[in-house]
């Protein structure tokens, strides 16, 4: 380890195309410490980490850090609104720009986690590991008492918030992960994740101009597959909000803002697609989207952060994003956003 504590690096690599690295703390949180209620998948195509260990479920022994400016953090802090889990695990928020050491709290008095005591999410990692060798991301998982990180592997924390934590669901909770579409929601799920996920950032981190074209032309195929699919159902898995929908809708908040522009991602803006468009409005429009979206947070984290892509750091004004309140008459398709449940308070 250098003597500044660096964790990462350069986003781009001359001549070759992005891998993202998915090799997390696979550490996880169950009902009763023990075997976990489903082991079935997290919608990534990677199975659960062999003996890896395993945690209690318990209210207040835990703490979400997540950013709203990073879509894989943004997912697990609309998750935990959908499922009412607030009061069982309390969130920390880390600021949207940061060096390469780590996430910071500089959004807080003094730049301090006020329940962590810690001004880096660097330093609940170096409390487990000392000579922690990746790089320190978001979301993470982290315990409280001993300030360590228990995990940051981010499909599986949202995948057992809804399963092992259901002990601390709030009434009228969504289901999440419907039975009755299980296994098309993993391979919808897995498809969204490599190519269009992953895909936004296959684009904007090509060390090639072969690589960029490849990843460009897997991103646009999968976004014309979302539009198809989406012009006959309200959501990805029919009636209601389904874990597919949140992980998708934090890529399309970020479409427009950054992707489109900073990414290179820019046959056309979310903004022209209708059924994706539509289908975006809704999603921010309910309870636990919309109010997770920091459309400032997101454009200053790429903008700044990604200096191999952007040297200047200038962030810029546009685009207009008004019309994410504008009507989306997806309800004409049918369905509710949370089915049988009712919306978080």
């Amino acid at each position: 380890m250098s003597s500044d504590q660096s964790t990462t690096g350069s986003y781009v690599t001359s001549g070759q195309e992005f891998d993202r690295d998915m090799n997390y703390i696979p550490d996880r949180i169950t009902r009763t410490g023990g075997e976990p209620v489903d082991d079935r998948g997290a919608g990534t195509g990677k199975p659960p980490a062999e003996d890896a260990p395993l945690w209690p479920v318990e209210a207040g022994r835990y703490r979400l850090v997540a950013a709203l400016a990073c879509p894989w953090a943004t997912r697990t802090v609309i998750v935990r609104r959908l499922l009412g889990l607030e009061d069982a695990i309390s969130l920390g928020l880390a600021g949207p720009t940061h060096d390469k050491r780590s996430w910071t709290f500089d959004l807080d008095p003094d730049g301090v986690d006020p329940v962590l005591g810690i001004p880096r999410l660097q330093d609940a990692f170096f409390a487990r590991y000392p000579d922690y060798p990746r790089g320190i991301t978001v979301p993470a998982v982290v315990e409280v008492a001993s300030g360590q990180v228990v995990t940051n592997d981010f499909p599986w924390i949202t995948h057992d918030f809804f399963f092992e934590w259901t002990d601390h669901h709030r009434d009228g909770a969504p289901d999440l992960w419907p039975e009755a579409t299980r296994d098309e929601m993993e391979d919808v799920m897995h498809r969204v994740f490599t190519e269009v996920n992953n895909g936004v950032y296959r684009c904007g981190f090509a060390g090639s101009q072969e690589a960029y074209d490849s990843a460009y032309d897997r991103l646009w195929t999968a976004l014309d597959w979302l539009e198809e699919r989406l012009t006959t159902r309200r959501f990805l898995m029919g009636d209601s909000i389904t874990e597919a929908d949140v992980r998708l809708f934090t890529t399309l908040a970020r479409f427009d803002a950054v992707y489109h522009g900073h990414f290179k991602a820019n046959r056309q803006t979310l903004a022209t697609m209708p059924a994706l468009w539509g289908y975006a409005r809704d999603l921010y429009q309910t309870p636990g989207f919309g109010d997770a979206t920091d459309f400032e947070q997101i454009k200053q984290h790429y903008y700044v952060v990604q200096t191999d892509i952007n040297p200047t750091s200038i962030v810029p004004k546009g685009p207009d994003l008004s019309g994410w309140t504008t009507a989306h008459h997806r309800e004409e398709l049918g369905g509710s956003p949370f089915g049988d449940g009712s919306p978080p308070a």
